[in-house]
């Protein structure tokens, strides 16, 4: 029974390595891809718009919000901003809040509707279908052929619609996404390494896929939907969490083709605490693996290319490295112990497998650290400098496995849970105080206990790896640990945030502020 157990614990590991080192052998792929075809991304400046164009289309601006109090009027006024004739430019904001963010943009719409803008406060009692449910009750009364779609946390150029409405001469173009960028990128570690993760995924995944003519995904906001394409695909739909991933795809299996300008970079802010990130990694989890769920079916009967397919399966069950993660680390101890176990020996078997699996996972993990460290060379001039933070990403993207395993999970057996949303509280520099804030952040959970269980568990791996001579795995193990234990700690410590009066010098720095 013994000797059954540690061969079935063998092939599971092997299986989990082998799959992990697929993800990572596909972030090569991406960097290759990029490098290839980035200049079919490039902005296009024959296809840059004059306002004093009369044959102008009407563009539906639309902002979902859901009790946005601190950021909303950073957002409308963005909208407001844009530079497009007037009578062709109809700005909704689909408010879905249950605060006193409802009588804040009441007041801006008035005031600016005084000012001649076409704009409309559409308030819903029913959030039901949450953000794609707005959208939809939106495009009711939408008058444009076009629908822009900006989240709570974004703040457009003036020019964003000059730069991007030109591309869709293009009959064929059903939706245009443009590059997030950061407001907050220096405000704190947390902030640092996400906009690491944020620069991978826009500045090397959109691009390879989108250039060399793969399936790309809307992002659900910072682009421009064709109307007849929404129709087309068959609307907005809310049984996924990701509802912009889902529309993205049924549009693509429908024909449509989308386009993607990194040039043109729409800044968000990034969240700024552990519990909002962990919040926003779930929903973006959950409703990918969902979206994988409803759609992998349709796209493997497609008579797409067997390359589109294959990328597009890949990119919707691309968050299934956290659970494999949480496996991987969960069989490191059975493996360490497995020659000791009575009844069971194999020679140095055990020893060559974990030696062979982490010079497997160290070539799979490089595949990553190349991707993101790639993407800042290609943004940032002093890059280099920037690498600093990319271990923190590492750790932290370790850290969160347990939150996404959980994620992960309920999508694959159906099992339903609340949209919760990713507060936003305007912070923008580094005297902007989260605790003055506090209002809107996430609850921690059990889930951060699990955490630190999870580091807890990595260093008692360390330790048998010294007790019995086989430290091929411990320099992972030290680089998980540290990771749950500063996500554990930071859910934690968020929670009683509130509780802390400010010091003396931090009142002081908010004053100045």
């Amino acid at each position: 029974m013994l000797t059954f157990l540690s061969i079935s614990f063998l092939v599971l590991y092997g299986f989990d390595i082998l799959v992990l080192f697929y993800f990572g052998l596909h972030t090569y792929l991406m960097v290759f891809l990029y490098s290839k075809y980035k200049q079919n991304c490039a902005e296009d400046e024959t296809k840059l718009l004059s306002i004093k164009d009369k044959n102008l289309p009407t563009v539906t601006v639309q902002l979902p919000i859901f009790n946005e109090f601190y950021v909303v009027d950073r957002l409308i006024e963005s909208a407001c901003n844009l530079e497009y004739p007037a009578k062709k430019l109809q700005i909704q904001v689909l408010d879905d809040s249950t605060d006193e963010t409802i009588e804040k943009v009441a007041t801006l719409v008035a005031q600016y509707k005084k000012k001649g803008i076409w704009i409309e406060h559409v308030h819903r009692t029913n959030r039901k279908g949450h953000k794609a449910g707005a959208l939809d009750e939106g495009m009711a009364k939408a008058k444009g052929d076009y629908i822009a779609i900006f989240d709570a946390d974004f703040t457009p150029d003036s020019d964003f619609l000059l730069r991007t409405m030109g591309y869709f001469g293009d009959e064929s173009i059903g939706m245009v996404q443009t590059r997030w960028g950061h407001i907050n990128e220096t405000y704190n570690i947390l902030t640092k390494a996400q906009s690491f993760g944020i620069d991978g995924h826009f500045m090397i995944e959109q691009v390879a896929r989108n250039g060399s003519s793969l399936w790309m995904n809307f992002n659900g906001t910072a682009g421009i939907w064709r109307r007849s394409c929404i129709e087309d695909a068959g609307g907005w739909e809310h049984d996924t969490l990701t509802e912009d991933f889902d529309l993205s795809y049924r549009a693509e299996l429908k024909g449509w083709k989308f386009r993607y300008i990194k040039d043109v970079v729409c800044k968000a802010e990034i969240p700024a605490t552990m519990n909002a990130y962990k919040a926003q990694q779930f929903r973006w989890c959950k409703g990918s693996i969902q979206t994988a769920v409803k759609l992998i079916p349709r796209i493997w009967k497609s008579k797409e290319s067997w390359k589109i397919k294959g990328e597009a399966i890949t990119h919707l069950i691309n968050y299934s490295v956290h659970p494999l993660m949480i496996i991987n680390i969960l069989l490191t101890a059975p493996l360490l112990l497995m020659e000791y176990w009575a009844g069971f020996k194999m020679d140095d078997l055990p020893m060559e497998i974990l030696f062979g699996s982490a010079a497997v996972l160290s070539v799979g993990s490089m595949g990553p650290v190349i991707f993101y460290a790639y993407s800042q060379r290609e943004i940032h001039k002093n890059w280099k400098s920037k690498l600093v933070y990319l271990p923190i990403l590492v750790m932290i993207g370790t850290g969160i496995a347990v939150m996404n395993t959980y994620a992960w999970v309920e999508a694959v057996f159906g099992i339903q849970s609340g949209f919760k949303r990713t507060p936003k509280l305007r912070i923008e520099k580094e005297g902007d105080s989260l605790q003055d804030k506090i209002k809107y952040v996430v609850p921690v959970d059990y889930r951060a206990f699990l955490e630190f269980f999870m580091g807890a568990y990595c260093v008692f791996c360390i330790y048998l790896s010294f007790m019995v001579g086989k430290p091929y795995m411990i320099g992972f193990m030290v680089l998980y640990s540290i990771g749950f234990f500063y996500v554990s700690y930071l859910s934690v410590a968020e929670s009683f945030w509130k509780f802390k009066p400010a010091t003396k010098a931090e009142k002081e720095l908010r004053a100045v502020a």
